[in-house]
């Protein structure tokens, strides 16, 4: 099944989000912040979907795919950001930088794994 990396300061939400996919049969891998995150993005391979907060501390999420972008030369699968944040201007960065779903939280698991596994389904 697809590897979806999970990049999120809250450990309580990685968790929440690691049960919800590896209950409906993806593989996750975890990082704690953007620099973590950009790190572990543009050193693996065969990530399926990345899934990311904009507000950590070091590095915002779309810091970070701007970073991964500029190193990959593109973003090396579709991206959701989860976050609190709903300002229209981040959306945009967001959506300039390559991000497919901008997510505000508190979110839905079901509905959330159901997004991932369309989008998923796509990249196969």
């Amino acid at each position: 099944m697809a590897l979806v990396m999970v990049v999120d300061d809250s450990e309580a939400v990685r968790a929440q989000l690691k049960a919800a996919l590896e209950a409906a049969g993806f593989q996750v891998a975890e990082a704690g912040d953007g620099n973590d995150g950009f790190s572990k993005i543009t050193g693996s391979s065969g990530v399926s979907l990345i899934i990311s907060d904009y507000n950590m501390p070091g590095m915002d999420g779309i810091t970070m795919l701007t970073k991964v972008k500029e190193k990959m030369g593109k973003l090396p699968c579709p991206v959701f950001v989860l976050t609190t944040e709903t300002s229209e201007t981040l959306k945009a960065n967001g959506k300039a930088v390559g991000v497919l779903a901008w997510i505000t939280k508190p979110f839905v698991p079901t509905k959330l794994v159901e997004a991932v596994k369309k989008v998923t389904a796509k990249a196969s």
